[in-house]
């Protein structure tokens, strides 16, 4: 059987190691040139198949391919565009099938979050129902670390460890001018359901930080809340605070929610941190400072955790190869074998098991007053921090790649969004 081509997309929100999956996708197919011919990126993700605006990484050089690994972000952009079911629009469906047809892709790559193995799912069940095989995979990311059956989820060591040092860095800040000035210094970070994220900023207590920490699995209690913070400033004369922007009240408002919605239908988050450090200032008169990762934290690829580049670059590496062994909507897991020393290996999972299951964090993570990490959560986090592993830098500053993402010639009619 003649090789066909791969279609390579990402998805949702980017993160620092997003591209070293890339990375590993596309260099392990070029060394199976007997069965992938080629490597079609979408721009900007899963509407790039829908628009026929694919691009022909095989225009790339092997050294701006091996720079993707060392490059946060998306390197030919992602999208927030969820496909809705076979029976409710069909004809997005349909398009798929006929720019794969056009382009003789067999080949399915959606590297992505939980959002991402629902659409992988979908094109891998597509094959089935409208008679034409494509071999889909999903490459798990996403820094929320919440997809399930895998270990953790590439993109959330790197932020991980960008969260709890950036939070311990800060709060040596404040410890410095407590006695004089600020109190309390309030961080948030991404976690719209799971407090994995927020759980790393907990890991400052171990280096002394009065720490409190808010995680989406825990109601919020105000009361609670201010009494905790009054003791620890008592206590140390200071106290940090690392919010989950999922942090809800018992009624399920987010503290942070905005009233708006994004592509996917989930509520945009976004001011849990001034939520929280306002009432600290009116209930208990503190000054405060705050602070809000966003992009920062998932972007901070000099920053990066060695772990983590090293399994979404194994990972894409290992979408590749089950594809080509004959494995079908499937994803490629990590598997740990040992927390001390750490071990880990690539397993596999089926999508079915995966797609619209959010993992969270276990009740026994959680500390017995809601408000920290337990030692279990230690052994579980630290492995996946671990190690650093630099860009190139010149002239001071990381030395990241932008791609050609020279297009392949369009062979079909326009299509409408």
């Amino acid at each position: 059987m003649s090789a066909k081509n791969a279609f390579y997309a990402q998805s949702g929100g980017v993160t620092a190691v997003i591209n070293a999956s890339a990375c590993g996708v596309i260099e392990t197919a070029r060394q199976h040139t007997d069965q992938i011919a080629n490597v079609y990126a979408g721009r900007n993700g899963i509407i790039g198949a829908l628009t026929e605006d694919l691009i022909d990484t095989s225009k790339e050089s092997a050294a701006a391919i091996a720079a993707l690994r060392h490059t946060p972000s998306g390197g030919f952009g992602s999208c927030r565009y969820k496909l809705k079911s076979l029976e409710a629009n069909q004809r997005e469906y349909e398009r798929l099938i006929e720019v794969f047809k056009a382009h003789d892709i067999g080949y399915f790559f959606y590297n992505g979050g939980g959002d991402s193995a629902d659409t992988c799912f979908k094109v891998s069940q597509l094959s089935e129902k409208m008679g034409y095989p494509v071999q889909a995979v999903h490459v798990p990311k996403t820094v929320d670390n919440d997809l399930p059956i895998t270990d953790n989820c590439p993109g959330f060591g790197s932020v991980a460890k960008y969260i709890a040092t950036s939070t311990l860095e800060a709060s040596f800040d404040v410890r410095s001018m407590c006695a004089t000035s600020t109190k309390l210094f309030v961080i948030e970070v991404m976690g719209r359901h799971a407090g994995w994220i927020a759980a790393a900023g907990a890991l400052v207590a171990d280096q002394g930080i009065p720490v409190i920490t808010l995680f989406p699995e825990v109601e919020f209690n105000q009361d609670k809340f201010l009494a905790a913070v009054r003791a620890k400033v008592e206590e140390y004369g200071y106290c940090t605070v690392c919010v989950s922007e999922g942090c809800h009240w018992p009624d399920g408002r987010f503290l942070a929610e905005q009233g708006t919605r994004d592509a996917f239908g989930h509520a945009q988050l976004g001011g849990a941190a001034p939520v929280v450090a306002n009432m600290v200032k009116d209930a208990l008169g503190y000054k405060f400072h705050w602070a809000v990762a966003d992009y920062l934290q998932r972007a901070a690829r000099h920053l990066a955790s060695q772990s983590d580049v090293e399994q979404a670059y194994a990972l894409g590496k290992a979408a590749v190869e089950y594809a080509i062994a004959g494995h079908n909507s499937i994803m490629p897991t990590v598997v740990r074998k040992s927390t001390t020393p750490y071990v880990w290996e690539i397993g596999m999972a089926p999508l079915s098991q995966v797609a619209n299951v959010e993992k969270f964090m276990p009740k026994d993570f959680i500390s017995a007053d809601g408000f920290g990490i337990t030692d279990k959560c230690r052994d579980y986090l630290y492995p996946l921090i671990q190690g650093e592993d630099y860009p190139p830098y010149e002239k001071g500053m990381p030395k990241y790649v932008t791609l050609e993402n020279v297009a392949v010639p369009k062979k079909l009619a326009p299509f409408a969004l």
